[in-house]
């Protein structure tokens, strides 16, 4: 007993001391402040709803969090030559991406969705598009969807967001369909639209993070528990998004 007391003493200052060391350990987050209302600069200062995430993690895990910004094809590299611990950065969990990066439980339930003004009852789901007006923006992942899956749908290709959201708004169009995130920020916007429940594809959110912190990676699991179980994460939705969906 006297020798098990006295190893357990020996070992006490070690412990205390790697557990303090690794939680002072700043996370290095690999950034792509360019998608509003995900991540974006406003007055030199990023914010979003990923920044508001990692900052509500960052707390539970007890560390203070070190960003880079960099164009979104060059995170994955940065985590793989050890610059960067973990992507935040409305990234899509894949099974390409998870062959090179491990990814926490998904954060958020993004893909392709539905966008039309609050009074139209003929669109309840992605069926209900054949024949319809449906405007997207030209060379996005929306066109080559609905000409697969819905051929039928007159698709509007516009170049630019606003010019698509704004062919719902003038009646040149039936419906949008756009990323979960724009759609929201929009619908949130202007009031006059809403995002259907069902969605056109399904794509989750994950945050990557290295293979060669499997600890890291449990430890911002059990954080993102903690702010779904606390209601951190919905007070950091509603922030964003509102109640936008119908």
């Amino acid at each position: 007993m006297k020798l098990k007391t006295l190893l357990i003493t020996l070992c006490m200052p070690a412990i205390l001391y790697f557990g303090s060391s690794m939680a002072a350990e700043p996370i290095r987050v690999a950034i792509d402040p360019t998608f509003p209302p995900m991540e974006y600069m406003q007055q030199g200062k990023r914010v979003g709803f990923d920044i508001d995430l990692a900052e509500a993690l960052a707390e539970k895990l007890g560390r203070p969090l070190e960003y880079t910004d960099m164009d979104f094809k060059a995170m994955v590299p940065s985590v793989l030559a050890g610059r960067s611990d973990i992507i935040l950065s409305a990234i899509y969990i894949t099974d390409d991406r998870k062959k090179v990066v491990d990814f926490t439980e998904p954060y958020f339930s993004a893909g392709l969705v539905i966008l039309v003004n609050k009074d139209n009852t003929s669109i309840k789901g992605p069926a209900d598009l054949a024949g319809k007006r449906v405007a997207v923006q030209v060379g996005t992942k929306s066109v080559s969807v609905l000409n697969r899956e819905y051929p039928t749908a007159k698709l509007i290709e516009v170049e630019k967001n606003e010019e698509m959201f704004n062919s719902l708004t003038s009646g040149r169009a039936d419906a949008v369909v756009t990323g979960k995130p724009a759609a929201l920020l929009f619908a949130k916007a202007r009031g006059t639209s809403k995002v259907l429940a069902e969605p056109v594809t399904h794509e989750d959110y994950g945050i990557a993070v290295s293979k060669r912190e499997p600890e890291l990676r449990a430890a911002l699991n059990k954080a993102l528990e903690q702010i779904r179980a606390d209601g951190s994460w919905q007070r950091i939705y509603d922030k964003w998004f509102g109640a936008a969906g119908n």
